[in-house]
């Protein structure tokens, strides 16, 4: 029996014990930035436009974003690595299909999504375990599918908050690679990214925020 990695049960944990006050505290997409909001609208328009089928929300949470999405016409599922997350995800959208899975082994059949939504749910994954992560997003997309990776980004910087959303303990750790590491690690699974915004600090975040649109090349 393979051990699981240590992260991707700190990341579990973590979120099981948060899952309630992150519902409370965290902004539904309505309530976004103007070019986050925005952002989610273009991939929404993407994948409608080039209906390659259907589409998955990895890291979905409580499922704000995959409902957000739905609501924009857009054949969504979502996927969590969070039992607890997911149990809310399916209390609160009954009418969307939500599943507990892991970026690392995703149980879904090769070339068979439309799109990949990667919302804010990368940046617990360390560095070396990346490549993976980008891997079955290429394994997993169409030809011609679309990408949407969207999260903090920095110079490196590994973070360990020792409280979560509620004051609850966790135990994961968020690493901030540069923008330009994020591109380089998708280009080699195959992926061609296709437009690059980053939003600098300020009132929408303390943090430096990147959201990549990237395709599965046809051919």
């Amino acid at each position: 029996m393979t051990l699981e990695p240590s992260y991707l049960s700190a990341v579990r944990q973590s979120y099981d014990t948060v899952a309630a006050d992150y519902v409370e505290q965290v902004p539904r997409p309505a309530a976004l930035d103007p070019l986050s909001r925005g952002m989610l609208g273009v991939f929404a328009e993407i994948v409608r436009e080039t209906d390659l089928g259907p589409v998955a929300d990895l890291g979905c949470g409580p499922g704000f974003v995959t409902a957000h999405l739905a609501a924009l016409g857009v054949p969504v599922s979502g996927v969590d690595l969070s039992p607890r997350m997911v149990e809310l995800a399916r209390h609160n959208h009954p009418e969307l299909s939500f599943s507990v899975g892991s970026m690392t082994a995703l149980d879904i059949a090769d070339d068979s999504l439309g799109g990949i939504l990667a919302y804010y749910s990368t940046h617990h994954t360390p560095p070396e375990v990346l490549p993976l992560i980008y891997t079955e997003f290429h394994r997993t997309l169409k030809a011609g599918g679309t990408l949407m990776l969207a999260g903090y980004v920095g110079d490196g910087e590994r973070l360990r908050p020792t409280q979560g959303y509620g004051g609850h303990p966790v135990s994961y750790e968020s690493h901030l690679q540069p923008v330009e590491r994020l591109v380089e690690l998708m280009e080699a699974a195959g992926l061609i990214v296709t437009t690059r915004v980053v939003q600098e600090p300020g009132k929408t975040s303390k943090r430096r925020i990147a959201t990549l649109l990237a395709e599965k090349p046809v051919g």
